[in-house]
């Protein structure tokens, strides 16, 4: 099978029509459909287009031939995040299409998404009160916005995510996380989840093991080494090359959303892109799962 977007975007298609099917409209359907309207938020976060008002302008030009009508600028930016639930639902789909949901090694992490650089700009957001001013160590820059939580397989297909405020702890999100979720954790048997120090806690440890889940950190100053710490150096590169992924080739961090809305479907737009490179790149027996290169262009 060929590797280019539009064999990706033809597939991904195809797959969310038979799988999830549309809605039932009363009166008259719309021209753009969910399943094409997905499809087109992938291209565009694949092709790298952070603002929509170009983006429109371009694949009205170059993809005229697979989108034949496309709304404008603030019509496709309010079907996009009144579709933020299909989104989610897509890329809970690829996972669990792919034998990456098999997988009982998961890693877990954050990184910042930043939402303003000025004072003026975080005091009249519409953000103000779920965003909020946070740390990044590997960056040494303090930034205001939000955390994405991601946790994922090895290979990087996205298991669960969420947003939220930076003041929030760590552990505290990921136990959010799993208690929402617990359908999917009790799917799998003996899951080693692998993290950094920053989840470190017996208490937290021990409410991880009653979820059949076994953590792998890194040991804390005056702490003795940890069971398996020495091959955590290579593990913990995933989580750092699956995050380089999303802000180095999909521009995370250049999201442009002002909302809760906007932020929360721009930034599922971006794992979106990323879950069905890794869905379709199996399908065709890519190398390498996670690479964009063959869609990006």
């Amino acid at each position: 099978m060929t590797q280019d977007l539009n064999t990706l975007l033809t597939a991904l298609y195809v797959k969310i029509d038979d799988e999830l099917g549309g809605p039932r409209w009363l009166g008259r359907p719309p021209v753009l459909t969910d399943s094409k309207l997905v499809c087109v938020a992938v291209a565009q976060a694949m092709l790298g287009f952070t603002s929509e008002a170009h983006w429109l302008r371009y694949a009205r030009k170059h993809l005229n031939g697979m989108f034949p009508y496309l709304p404008q600028q603030s019509g496709y930016n309010k079907r996009l995040r009144a579709a933020l639930g299909l989104v989610k639902r897509v890329i809970r789909m690829l996972a669990k299409s792919s034998d990456f949901w098999l997988d009982d090694c998961w890693i877990v992490d954050s990184t910042p998404v930043p939402c303003g650089m000025s004072r003026p700009t975080v005091k009249r957001s519409d953000l103000a009160g779920w965003a909020g001013y946070g740390y990044c160590a590997s960056h040494s820059r303090f930034f205001w916005g939000l955390r994405l939580y991601l946790v994922c397989t090895p290979s990087g297909m996205p298991i669960l995510w969420a947003l939220a405020d930076p003041k929030i702890g760590e552990r505290e999100v990921l136990a959010a996380m799993l208690e929402v979720e617990a359908g999917v954790v009790a799917g799998h048997d003996g899951i080693l989840l692998i993290s950094d120090k920053g989840f470190a806690g017996k208490d937290f440890e021990q409410l991880l093991a009653g979820y059949g889940i076994t953590l792998m950190r890194p040991s804390r100053k005056r702490e003795k080494a940890r069971y398996g710490e020495p091959m955590l150096k290579k593990v913990r590169q995933l989580i750092e090359s699956v995050n380089d992924t999303l802000k180095g080739q999909l521009d995370l961090e250049q999201h442009g959303g002002r909302s809760c809305a906007g932020v929360a479907i721009r930034v599922a737009q971006r794992i979106l892109a990323m879950a069905a490179a890794i869905w379709h790149n199996t399908q065709t027996g890519a190398p390498v799962t996670r690479s964009l290169i063959a869609y990006d262009h």
